[in-house]
Formats: structure tokens, sequence, C-alpha cells
């Protein structure tokens, strides 16, 4: 019990610091709003489910230990936060939709909300220290005589409850000043900083040892 106590404590450190998940969420939610935010969190959550069952599996370990796949993860997650970071910055205050291509309301409600999954999966599966999290972090508060994969679960479900917690609240704040940020002077600005930001953080995953 005190293990499960000491790894709420540090998870929901590791959650509510700012970070490449919360900055996603805000972003999407900021430009599409709420429900785009909704299905980013689904998105986060998806790949979280992923990366517990690999660890189950004993896989994540094998991925952490290939130095071949690790770098790949690494370098492919690093290009793909820097590919939203310029797609963050040509976006145009008044293009509120992913897909020119969509004509209605609804449509585009309906393709930014599936990109904006996308977006969760993708960024959450290509992060390094996500997968470190469940190889060096979790095992850390695991007790010997007790069944290592049950606790790794009851670990992961933990996180990814406070994950969905802190990352509503994050879309719920968020949204309600999206009227503000609508104003195109805002929204550019507010693109143009989401882009440094996404830039930044992956360069700096590629750049670490």
């Amino acid at each position: 019990m005190q293990e499960i106590l000491m790894f709420t404590a540090v998870a929901l450190m590791i959650v509510m610091v700012p970070g490449v998940d919360s900055l996603l969420v805000l972003k999407n939610t900021m430009i599409y709003g709420k429900k785009a935010g909704f299905f980013t969190m689904v998105g986060i959550v998806v790949a979280l489910f992923v990366w517990t069952t690999l660890a189950v599996l004993g896989l994540a370990t094998i991925i952490s230990q290939s130095m071949l796949v690790f770098l790949f993860i690494k370098y492919a997650g690093a290009a793909y936060l820097v590919y939203l970071g310029i797609q963050s910055w040509r976006a145009k205050p008044q293009n509120l939709s992913l897909q020119s291509g969509a004509t209605t309301k609804d449509e585009r409600i309906k393709n930014a909300s599936f990109s904006c999954m996308v977006q969760g999966i993708t960024t959450d599966l290509l992060n390094p220290k996500t997968l470190l999290l469940y190889v060096t972090l979790m095992p850390q508060f695991i007790r010997p005589d007790f069944n290592a994969n049950t606790q790794l679960i009851v670990l992961a479900g933990i996180l990814i409850l406070l994950s969905i917690i802190w990352l509503a609240i994050v879309i719920l704040v968020i949204n309600g000043i999206r009227k503000w940020f609508m104003q195109p002077r805002v929204q550019s600005a507010f693109n143009k900083i989401t882009a440094l930001l996404l830039i930044g953080i992956g360069v700096r995953i590629a750049k670490e040892s």
C-alpha cells in the first residue's frame, strides 16, 4: 500500500508538469474546441494502454534494451513534434479545420477530432520518456513478494486515471477562455508560441543522450 501511495504522488507530479501531452491537449482545445481536446486525451489514453500491454508482456523492456528500436522511437517522436510545430506555425487564424475539403461545421469538427486523437496516440507512442516511465520508474514501486504484472497494471491504472483527471481539467479551463482566444491576433500569437514549444521539445528529445 505504501508503494502505491508513493507512486501516486510521483505520478501526479509527472502528469502535472507541463509536457507534450498537456501542450498538445491545450493546443487542440484552444484551436478546435472542447471535443477535439477530449479526443486528444482519448488518443493519449489509448497509447498508455498500449504501453501497459507491452510492459505486461515484457516487450517494453526488450524495446528499451534494443538501441536501434529505442533510437527509432526517440527520433521519430522528435521529428513528429517538429512536424506538428511547423504545422502550428503555418496555421492561419481563420482556418479552424484540419482539412480544407471540409465544407460543413459537422465535417470540420469530425475531421479535427479524428486528427487530434491520432496526434494523441502518435505522440505518446513515440515518446521515449513514456517508455522509460514504464521500464525504469514503475519497477521501483513493485514488491518482489507479489505478482509483478498485477502490480504493474495497478500502477499503470493510477497513471492513466491521473492523466485523465488532469487533462480533463486542462480542457475545461482552456475551453472557458476560448472565446477570448478566437481573436485573430491572439490566435496567431498562440500558434507561433505553441510551434516554438513543440519544435523546442522535439529538438531537446533528439539531443538527449
